[in-house]
C-alpha cells in the first residue's frame, strides 16, 4: 500500500457517515494481517503469573485455624531453603574486634567474623554504656549504598539506636563497603558499574552450580545473630532486625529463616510479590539475591517470607512514591493486598496489634520520618519503659574511613577474604545426568503446523512470510527463501540469527545468496529476539525502559520456572516440526545453523529430536563450566539455567545430537576468548562426526560447506 491509498484510508475514517463508528466504514485492510509479535512474551509470561497468584491465593484462603497457619510456618521456612539451595553449615564465627572509637554515650567495636570458613563480613557494633545489661539488639541491615555500613543515613539509624539503648549492629553486604570481590585499581570502588553489579556478577554465576546469591546474604544476617548471640551483654530474648531497600528485602530473608529474630521493621523493601494480578511483564525483577528462582510454579512468593515470622511484631513501612520511582507499578497495590492476607492471620492469633504498615511521601530513602518510624516500633517491644520519641537524638555521620574494620577498606586485600567467584568455583564437581527436556522445562510444541501469511517473488527467489504457534500465546514469524525454479532437495538451513530475522534478507545478502544456491533457507525469530522484541511496559519510564531488557526477561522466566534457554529450545523446536510439514521442505534435510548466543539453544535442540541432521555452530560458548571458572565471564543471561553444572555441560549436551555432522566454528569460552581448535576437539571429544573450524565465519562459502560436509 503507497502513501496515497493510507491517506484515502485515513479520510475514510474521519468522514464515514452514520452513527457506525468510522473504523466499521473502512474496508477491511487488504495486506497481510501481521500480528502484534511484541505483545507474544509479556502475553506468556503473564499467563504463567496469573496461574501462579491465583494458585498461591487458594492455599492461603486454606489459612484457617493456628494449627494450619504453623504448618504454613514451617513449609514456607523449608521451601525457601530449598529454592535459594538449602541452609549452609553452621562454621566458626572467629569473630575479633580490631578496633573501637569512644563517644559520649555509646562506643562503636569494628568488627570481623567468618560467615562460612574464610569468606570475611566487616560490621560496626554500636554499644550503649550508659544502660542497664542485658541490652536489646537491632541488626541494621544496609540498602545498596557503595559506602555499606557508613552510608550516613545508616550511620545515624545505629547511631539514633545506640542513643535510645540499643546495641545496633551494622554489617557490609557483599559487595558493598569493605567488602568489594571486583574491584577496580584503588580496590575500595567495584569495577561492575554498581553494587547492585556486584551482587547479579556473582549471584548469576552461583546459579549454574545451583547456589545462590539469596542464600549467601541470608547466611550472612544468620551469623550476624550468631555474633549478637555470643556477646554477653546482648539481651537474647529481644533481638530484632531492620533494614531499608536491599537491606530491608535482607531482614524478610532473615526473618523467613531465624526465630531468634523477634521483633522487625522493614523499610521500603520489595514488599510487593512477583506474581501479581495486574502482572506488567517482565515483573518486579531486580538483582539477583531479590529474585526467587523457581518460585511461582512453588506457589511461593516475596510476602511467604513473612509467615515465618506471623504473630511477632512486624512493621512495613514503606514509600508511597515507589511504585513510579523506584520499583515497578504494582508496588504499593501487591504490598497493600498481601498485607490484607496477612493481617487475617495476625488476626486469627490474636495478635492484631503486633502488625502494623505506614509510609512517607518521600522518595526511597532512609529518611529522617522512616527512621522515627523504626526507633518507635522498637522502642514499644523492646523498651516499654521510654515513652516514644518525635525527634531524632542528635546524630552525626562518622567520616567513613574512621569506621573501617579492615587496615585499607578490603576483606580481600587485608585478610585474604575468600570471594563470592572461588567458593562457587569450589562447588564444580561430579554431575548427575537428568533428561534435558526436563532441566530446560520445556513447553511441549504444538503439533506440527504453520501458516503461510503471505507469498511473493524477489530476484530467482521466492519468499514466504511464514508464522508459527509455539507455545500459549506465542508466535514465531519467519521467513522462508525457496529457489526459484525448485532445484534438488539441497539441504533446508534454519537460521537463528541473534539479531533477528530482518537481518541479511535482501537481494544480493546472505540468505537470498544462499537460495540461490539451491539451498532453501529458514530464519525465525525467537523470543525476546528480532520481531518478538518484547514491548516496553507501563508505569515509571526509568523502571520500563531498564527493565525492557533481555537480562530482565531472562530473570522472569526463571522465577516463572520457564528459563528463557529453554523457551527458545522450545521455539526451535516447533520451527523443525513445522519445516517438517511444509510440502516444498519434506524431503529436504535440515542443517540447523546459529551464531553468538543462539548457539546454546542450537545445540539443546539438536540433541532433542533426530530431525536436526546437521549443526553449524559459529562462535558459541565452549562450556558453561568455564563461566564458572572464569572471575571476568562474559556470556547471555538468557542461557543460564539453575543448577546446570550440577547435571551437564555443553560438551555433554553436543555429544548427545543425532546429527550426521557437527560443525563448530570459531568456539569462545567463558572470558569471550577464541579457543584453539586442538583444545576445542579435546573439550568435545565424546561428540560423533565433528568437524572444528578456527574462525566463526558466516558467510555462504561456509554454510553451503556445513551443509554439505
Amino acid at each position: 500500500m503507497n502513501r496515497r491509498q493510507w491517506l484515502r484510508l485515513g479520510s475514510a475514517a474521519v468522514t464515514a457517515a452514520g452513527n457506525l463508528p468510522a473504523w466499521q466504514e473502512t474496508p477491511p485492510y487488504p495486506g497481510v494481517a501481521y500480528r502484534q509479535y511484541a505483545h507474544c512474551l509479556p502475553a506468556y509470561l503473564r499467563e504463567l503469573a496469573l496461574a501462579a497468584h491465583k494458585r498461591r491465593n487458594d492455599d492461603l484462603a486454606k489459612l484457617t485455624t493456628p494449627e494450619l497457619v504453623a504448618e504454613r510456618r514451617r513449609w514456607a521456612r523449608q521451601k525457601f531453603w530449598s529454592l535459594i539451595g538449602g541452609q549452609p553449615e553452621r562454621t566458626p564465627l572467629n569473630a575479633r574486634v580490631t578496633g573501637s572509637i569512644e563517644r559520649p554515650t555509646y562506643r562503636v567495636d569494628k568488627v570481623v567474623f567468618e560467615s562460612r570458613p574464610g569468606f570475611h563480613v566487616t560490621g560496626n557494633l554500636y554499644v550503649p554504656t550508659r544502660v542497664r545489661r542485658p541490652i536489646p539488639a537491632v541488626i541494621v541491615q544496609m540498602g545498596h549504598a557503595p559506602q555499606g555500613k557508613s552510608y550516613p543515613a545508616y550511620q545515624r539509624l545505629c547511631q539514633g539506636l545506640a542513643k535510645l539503648g540499643f546495641v545496633a549492629f551494622g554489617f557490609d553486604p557483599m559487595g558493598q563497603g569493605e567488602r568489594i570481590y571486583y574491584p577496580d585499581s584503588s580496590g575500595k570502588r567495584t569495577r561492575t558499574g554498581s553494587v547492585d553489579d556486584e551482587h547479579s556478577t556473582a549471584g548469576r554465576q552461583m546459579l549454574l552450580t545451583g547456589d545462590t546469591a539469596t542464600r549467601l546474604q541470608t547466611w550472612d544476617a544468620v551469623r550476624a545473630v550468631d555474633y549478637l548471640y555470643s556477646l554477653p551483654y546482648v539481651d537474647r530474648s529481644r533481638i530484632g532486625t531492620t533494614g531499608q531497600s536491599g537491606g530491608g528485602t535482607d531482614s524478610m530473608f532473615l526473618l523467613a529463616v531465624d526465630d531468634r529474630v523477634s521483633v522487625a521493621a522493614l523499610a521500603s523493601a520489595i514488599t510487593e510479590s512477583y506474581a501479581t494480578p495486574g502482572f506488567t511483564a517482565p515483573g518486579s525483577t531486580d538483582d539477583a539475591e531479590q529474585n526467587l528462582i523457581d518460585s511461582a510454579p512453588n506457589n511461593f512468593d516475596r510476602w511467604d517470607l513473612l509467615y515465618p515470622f506471623a504473630g511477632k511484631p512486624l512493621l512495613i513501612s514503606v514509600s508511597d512514591k515507589d511504585f513510579f520511582g523506584t520499583y515497578s507499578p504494582q508496588y504499593i497495590a501487591s504490598g497493600w493486598e498481601e498485607f490484607q492476607k496477612l493481617k487475617k492471620v495476625y488476626d486469627l492469633l490474636g495478635k492484631q496489634d503486633h502488625l502494623a504498615w505506614a509510609s512517607t511521601p518521600l522518595p526511597h530513602s532512609l529518611a529522617y520520618d522512616s527512621r522515627l518510624q523504626i526507633y518507635n516500633w522498637f522502642l514499644r517491644w523492646f523498651r516499654a519503659d521510654v515513652k516514644g520519641v518525635t525527634e531524632e537524638p542528635a546524630t552525626q555521620p562518622e567520616p567513613e574511613d574512621s569506621l573501617l574494620c579492615t587496615e585499607n577498606g578490603s576483606t580481600v586485600r587485608n585478610l585474604s577474604s575468600v570471594t563470592p567467584h572461588q567458593m562457587n568455583r569450589r562447588r564444580l564437581g561430579r554431575m548427575t545426568p537428568v533428561p534435558l527436556d526436563r532441566l530446560l522445562r520445556l513447553d511441549r510444541p504444538p503439533a506440527a503446523t504453520y501458516q503461510t501469511l503471505r507469498r511473493t517473488i524477489s530476484r530467482g527467489v521466492e519468499i514466504e512470510a511464514l508464522e508459527i504457534p509455539s507455545a500459549p500465546h506465542v508466535f514465531l514469524p519467519a521467513w522462508l527463501f525457496l529457489p526459484r525454479p525448485a532445484r534438488g532437495p539441497r539441504p533446508l538451513i534454519v537460521v537463528l540469527d541473534s539479531s533477528g530475522r530482518n537481518t541479511d534478507w535482501h537481494e544480493g545478502e546472505l540468505y537470498q545468496n544462499l537460495a540461490l544456491q539451491g539451498f532453501a533457507v529458514c530464519v525465525p525469530d525467537l523470543r525476546g529476539l528480532g520481531d518478538l522484541l518484547p514491548e516496553m511496559g507501563p508505569g515509571n519510564p526509568r523502571h520500563a525502559r531498564s527493565h525492557n531488557d533481555e537480562e530482565a526477561y531472562a530473570w522472569a522466566g526463571l522465577m516463572l520456572g520457564k528459563p528463557m534457554l529453554g523457551q527458545r529450545v522450545t521455539d526451535i523446536l516447533s520451527v523443525i516440526r513445522a519445516a517438517k510439514a511444509h510440502p516444498a521442505l519434506q524431503n529436504r534435510p535440515i542443517l540447523l545453523a546459529a551464531q553468538g548466543k543462539l548457539t546454546v539453544p542450537a545445540q539443546c535442540a539438536s540433541a532433542l529430536t533426530p530431525n536436526i541432521n546437521r549443526l553449524y555452530v559459529a562462535g558459541g560458548l565452549t562450556s558453561f563450566r568455564s563461566i564458572v571458572e572464569t572471575e571476568n565471564y562474559g556470556h547471555a543471561f538468557a542461557n543460564f539455567v539453575p543448577g546446570l553444572l550440577e547435571h551437564t555441560d555443553l560438551p555433554d549436551i553436543t555429544a548427545q545430537s543425532q546429527a550426521r555432522k557437527i560443525v563448530l566454528g570459531g568456539m569462545l569460552d567463558g572470558a569471550g576468548r577464541r579457543l584453539p581448535g586442538d583444545e576445542v576437539r579435546k573439550l568435545y571429544e565424546k561428540t560423533r562426526n565433528l568437524e572444528v573450524f578456527d574462525q566463526a565465519t558466516w558467510t555462504v562459502d561456509s554454510l553451503t560447506k556445513a551443509a554439505t560436509l
